[in-house]
């Protein structure tokens, strides 16, 4: 692992986003909250919350960080899941890894639930959003 005992103690704040594709049908399913698994958005986020607490067991050499925040929001739209998570801590590495391990795991978790009503989805895209705290802050252009 990095050393990051020298580095200052500060308020450190991360959001990811992941996006999940599927049909229409597959997406009506989920908004209704009537897939065969049950409440899919629910599921994913609690599913997320827990991936962000479990982080640095799931990516090697990551530092345990005592996460004072995680949020899993979940937006469904006509052909995908928008899956948008903030982790925040106080301390001397960032929490990118937490924000971006809760989308993947929220993502992942839609995955899981809607396979059987469709084959075809695809999770599109994981990525950082914005960061702050630390040396710099940074902010994906749109």
């Amino acid at each position: 692992m990095v050393d990051v005992g020298d580095k200052a103690v500060t308020d450190r704040r991360a959001v990811a986003r992941a996006v999940v594709r599927m049909a229409p049908e597959t997406a009506a399913a989920v908004a209704r909250g009537d897939a065969p698994k049950g409440d899919v958005a629910g599921t994913a986020r609690i599913a997320g919350i827990q991936a962000a607490k479990r982080t640095s067991e799931l990516i090697p050499l990551c530092h345990p960080l005592p996460l004072s925040f995680v949020d899993v929001r979940i937006e469904v739209l006509e052909d995908r899941v928008e899956i948008e998570t903030e982790a925040r801590s106080t301390g001397q590495t960032g929490v990118e890894m937490e924000a971006l391990t809760a989308a993947s795991v929220a993502a992942l978790t839609v995955y899981d639930m809607v396979k059987g009503i469709e084959r075809g989805v695809e999770i599109a895209e994981v990525t950082l959003l914005e960061k702050s705290g630390g040396r710099h802050d940074w902010r994906r252009e749109p």
